[in-house]
Formats: structure tokens, C-alpha cells, sequence
């Protein structure tokens, strides 16, 4: 059997549901009956201009908290309402005066109002609420509402004299922190900053700042932009630089993004960026339209093609958001790819937070990668910075960590004329792999393996003794004999350079060794195969490899020291091997001290 019907919608059941689960806090009443406000405002404006409204008085948007009465007023200046406009609008659950408003004269969206719901949310905080109104109509007459949340309401004669509304909320007990005027006037600036029409609360005018983003760029001094980040976030120092954002394809979006100075306790936050919606604040939570690679950025975006859910809290993540967030991106790189070709000194100086967002930016998003890539910076040890292609000449490009630049290894490097990059960021890593991945470079740190631009075979010790073996050899012997470590590979090398020892892991070891330490956060869960390669040429080697016939014990105590200081530069020495290294240096310094008369 086949039947229609239709579904039967209880009044009574759906106010609670309003109250309790539409909204995701309790502030956004404030923002929803000020943006009624603010439409009906607009409405009288748009009427006017078409010759169908004789009169605007200034407009204006008034928030009262009375403590006495327990009443909290919106008022304003709008084209008001009569009582069959009252039943329509106000009487009906899901109804939309902004949606019809614009039906009716063919305009575009201009209106945050859609879904016919936000007047209910004053019932949030409000056990009644009175609608005192006068139409902007010739000879209508003024009107009150008034429900107390239930299916019930009743429409009598008003006294209101002005053209306009008043939405009067007599608030409940427990919500009574509404009428606290540092608390009104913190959320009403929060919603109501860069409202289009003057807002006050208790007399007090809120929104004295301009939206500069609405501005076009070329109209916008450096002063203005600092100006407005100060408005945006007080308690912050002035922003390194900014992008300014006024797009009209394939998207509407208009907006400044801010990249800040980097401060220790700077993260990466989804609610830097706040999102407006025809100049209303919406939400601070823009991770669906900015790419997390962008939320170290801060400012300001507003769209009419961003949608909303209808509590207009959070986003629906459609095609149109991805396409947006991309879109957005890539205007990111657009402006840096500009700044550094017009002042690469500035660039330079903005690099330390400009290298977050183009370094994750390059790891997270493949189209970003491509269009990036040639913004790249690399610290020189030798100071300043250099751009990758300036080192395509170098079949390896080698590198070093941060605090490692003036390392004994780092200089040798130098003083061959090789260039040593600094690596600081813990971005670094995946993406010198990312780098590597299109085989257009190849990275090696400077302890990888020992550089044959560094061995000096002049003065190997190629001199074989009666048993057969070369003085390096034995030197190897003896240390390999100290150390009895078979995870320790030790060899001995003639090497131009004034340091006793290195030690090298590969490249490929020591990244995959990083990577396990990031996955399971135990640096000890991987010990690789390392190489200590003994430099033959260091006059304390020789010293020690003489001396070990004489005093074996003291030999014995130099060697294990001299692995300690080799893998502490090497930042190899485990935490729990420190004290036995500087119990160890006592008793060094105490055996060649004791010979000084």
C-alpha cells in the first residue's frame, strides 16, 4: 500500500531543541539579534534608495542592560515591523524575513540572516521576550510581542513612536551575567566590531574601527595595516608583514592575513584567523578554509561563498571550502614570491617565520611544493643565506646542525672553500628528503663520512713495520683494543684538520635513527653501526699512542676520554654517561698534573 502524508512538527518540542543544541554557546544570542538589527537597517536603507521608504532616521544599534529590571534591549533604527509582519515573522519557526526580503527585490546575498532561527536564540538566556516595533509605513501602527518561549504568544498595541525595533529580553536567573557591562560589552565588541551601523552598549560606542580589509590594497598605508593589528590583537608586537587579500575569481574573498614575529610560546592555532560574514564575526576556527600549513598566520577573512551551518558557528566543508583554502594559498606564495623578488633583503628578514609556512606548506600540500620550492633559504655558516640553486654546482650539498657552526669538523669544511648550510628548523629533515625525492639534491652532514677533500695523503703513515701493519694501523689497534665496542667501527686517517677524532654515521642510518626516536621517543631504541675514524696527524693522538708502553693506565683513561669528546661534539654521549666522563676528566687532569714539580 503507497500513501503520502506529511510530518507533524510539534512547536513545543523544537524551542527546547533551539535552545539547547542549535547554538554552540550561549554568547551567540548577542551576535544574532545585533545582526537582526543590523539587517533591518539595511533593509530601510535599500528601500529608501529605491524611492519606497521616505524617511531613514540615523541608524543606529543600541544594547541596554538594565540590572534592576533583569532586562537585556536591542535596539535599532530599522524599517520595524507591523502586526501582520510580526505574526509572520516572528511566528514562524524556520522562517526567513532576510530570504524573502531579497526575493522580493531581486538583490544578491547582502544578509547574514537565512534560516529563520536567530531570533529563537534569544530564548537562550531569556524566560520572556518583548518585540516593541513601528513599521516605516505610512500610517502603521506600533505593536508588542511578547512569548515566553512556549507555542503561546500575544500581539497587543505598542507605544514606540520611532520608526524601529525593540527586542526586549527579561532574563533568566542564571544568565544574569549578561547584564555585567564588562561582560555585555567583551562579547558584543567580540561579534560587533566591524559592524556596517554604529553599535553602543549602555551609551558606550563599541565599533569605532573600519573593516580594512574592505578596503582595496593600493588605498591602504603601511600605518593603516599596523594600526589594524593592533585593533585585531592588542597584546601583540607589530606583525613582520602582511598580505592583503581582495579577490573577486574564481572566488569572492577579501581579507588580510598577518605573518607575526615568532615568539616562543607561537604554535600552530586554528583560531589566529577570524572569519567574518557581511562584516560580522563568526568564528575564529578557520582550519577548514586555511591549510594547517597557513595557521601561523593571523587576520582576517570574509567571504559570501564560505557556507555556513545554520547556527553559522561552524563550516560546511564542501568543494567550494577546499577550492578556497587552495585558492588562498597559493595568493600566499604569490605575495612572497613577490617580496623576494622586490627586496630580497626584506625577505631575508622575515625568514624565520616565513621558513614555517613555506616549509610545512611544501610537506603537506604537493601544488604548494611546485610553487614554493624556489623560495627556499638555507642559513650559511658563513653567515647570511643562500637559495638552492645557487648551490646546483655541488653534486652534494653538505650541512650541519644548529650550534654546530663553529665545530671543528664545520670549519675544516671551510677552510676548504666547501659551503656548510645550517639546519635548525625540525622541519628540516623530511624535507630534505622531500628534495631529494625528484633527485634534484642530494644532502650530506658534515659528519656522514669523512670527505676525501679532507684527508691529507702526504702525511699518511704508509710506513709498514716488521709485523706488516702501517703506525695507523696500530693506532687503529689500540683504540679498537680501549674501546671493545664492536657497534664502533675504528679506523685511522690522516686528516687535514687539528680535531683527534671523528664520528660518522650515515646518512641514511642517522635519518632513519631520527625518524624511529620521533615515532617511539626513545633516543636508545636504535643504535646503528657508527665509524670512529682517529685523525693521526692530531699531536694529542701521537702523544697517546706514544705513552702507552710508559703508563698503559693513563693511555687507556686519554683514549676513552677522547672517545667521550668526540661523541659529546658529536652530541652521541648519552645523558647517563656524563658523569663518568667528568669523573673521568679528574682523573686525567689529576695523573698530568701530579708530574709538574
Amino acid at each position: 500500500m503507497k500513501a503520502d502524508g506529511q510530518l507533524n512538527i510539534h512547536s513545543e518540542n523544537i524551542l527546547p531543541i533551539i535552545k539547547k543544541w542549535l547554538y554552540s554557546e550561549k554568547d551567540i544570542f548577542i551576535r544574532e539579534l545585533a545582526a537582526n538589527a543590523a539587517d533591518a537597517i539595511q533593509k530601510l536603507h535599500i528601500l529608501h534608495a529605491q524611492g519606497q521608504a521616505s524617511h531613514i532616521p540615523e541608524p543606529r544599534i543600541e544594547i541596554r542592560a538594565d540590572k534592576e529590571k533583569k532586562t537585556l534591549t536591542f535596539s535599532d533604527t530599522g524599517l520595524g515591523l507591523d502586526a501582520e509582519e510580526a505574526e509572520r515573522f516572528l511566528a514562524q519557526i524556520a522562517f526567513s524575513g532576510a530570504e524573502e526580503f531579497m526575493k522580493t527585490y531581486q538583490l544578491n546575498d547582502t544578509f547574514i540572516g537565512h534560516f529563520g532561527l536567530g531570533f529563537f536564540s534569544a530564548f537562550i538566556v531569556a524566560e520572556q521576550v518583548e518585540v516593541s516595533s513601528l513599521s516605516y509605513k505610512e500610517g502603521a501602527s506600533p505593536i508588542v510581542w511578547s512569548s515566553d518561549g512556549s507555542v503561546t504568544y500575544s500581539i497587543a498595541d505598542g507605544e514606540r513612536s520611532e520608526v524601529g525595533t525593540d527586542v526586549i529580553l527579561h532574563v533568566q536567573e542564571e544568565h544574569l551575567e549578561y547584564l555585567d557591562e564588562t561582560k555585555l560589552r567583551q562579547v558584543v565588541s567580540r561579534f560587533c566590531s566591524f559592524f556596517p551601523y554604529p553599535v553602543y552598549v549602555n551609551g558606550t560606542h563599541i565599533n569605532e574601527h573600519e573593516p580594512l580589509w574592505q578596503k582595496r590594497p593600493q588605498d591602504c598605508t603601511e600605518e593603516e595595516y599596523k594600526a589594524f593589528y593592533r585593533v585585531l590583537y592588542p597584546f601583540d608586537e607589530p606583525p613582520l608583514f602582511w598580505i592583503h587579500l581582495n579577490v573577486d575569481y574564481p572566488f569572492h574573498v577579501q581579507g588580510i592575513l598577518y605573518f607575526p614575529k615568532i615568539r616562543q610560546d607561537l604554535t600552530l592555532s586554528k583560531d589566529h584567523v577570524k572569519l567574518f560574514c557581511n562584516r560580522v564575526f563568526v568564528s575564529d576556527d578557520c582550519k577548514d578554509v586555511l591549510p594547517e600549513y597557513l595557521s601561523l598566520l593571523r587576520g582576517v577573512l570574509e567571504s559570501p561563498d564560505i557556507p555556513l551551518n545554520v547556527s553559522r558557528s561552524y563550516l560546511q566543508v564542501d568543494q567550494t571550502v577546499r577550492q578556497l583554502g587552495t585558492h588562498i594559498a597559493k595568493k600566499v606564495v604569490d605575495a612572497l614570491s613577490s617580496l623576494q623578488k622586490n627586496d630580497q633583503k626584506r625577505f631575508e628578514e622575515c625568514w624565520q617565520v616565513c621558513e614555517l609556512v613555506i616549509k610545512l606548506g611544501m610537506l603537506q600540500d604537493e601544488k604548494f611544493y611546485t610553487r614554493a620550492k624556489d623560495l627556499l633559504l638555507f642559513k650559511r655558516c658563513q653567515g647570511g643565506y643562500t637559495r638552492l640553486q645557487e648551490l646546483a654546482d655541488q653534486k652534494t650539498i653538505v650541512y650541519c646542525e644548529a650550534g654546530q657552526e663553529q665545530a671543528a669538523l664545520t670549519t675544516a669544511y671551510l677552510e676548504k672553500d666547501i659551503d656548510v648550510l645550517v639546519m635548525s628548523s625540525p622541519l628540516d629533515h623530511p624535507l630534505m628528503s622531500r628534495l631529494e625525492k625528484d633527485h634534484e639534491y642530494k644532502f650530506k652532514r658534515t659528519d656522514a663520512a669523512l670527505d676525501a677533500t679532507l684527508e691529507d695523503p702526504t702525511r699518511e703513515k704508509t710506513l709498514l713495520d716488521a709485523s706488516g701493519k702501517t703506525e695507523a694501523a696500530h693506532i687503529a689497534d689500540f683504540f679498537r683494543a680501549v674501546l671493545k665496542d664492536d657497534a664502533v667501527d675504528v679506523q685511522a686517517k690522516s686528516i687535514d684538520a687539528s680535531f683527534p677524532a671523528l664520528l660518522t654515521l650515515s646518512e641514511e642510518e642517522r635519518r632513519f635513527r631520527d625518524y624511529m626516536t620521533r615515532v617511539s621517543g626513545d633516543a636508545t631504541a636504535l643504535q646503528p653501526q657508527r665509524s670512529l675514524i682517529v685523525n693521526t696527524n692530531s699531536p694529542l693522538v701521537q702523544a697517546v699512542y706514544k705513552v702507552q708502553e710508559k703508563q698503559p693506565e693513563l693511555a687507556n683513561e686519554v683514549v676513552r676520554h677522547i672517545w667521550d669528546l668526540t661523541c659529546l661534539t658529536h652530541h652521541e654521549l648519552p645523558p647517563a654517561e656524563m658523569q663518568e666522563f667528568i669523573d673521568r676528566s679528574t682523573r686525567v687532569l689529576a695523573k698530568l698534573t701530579s708530574a709538574i714539580p
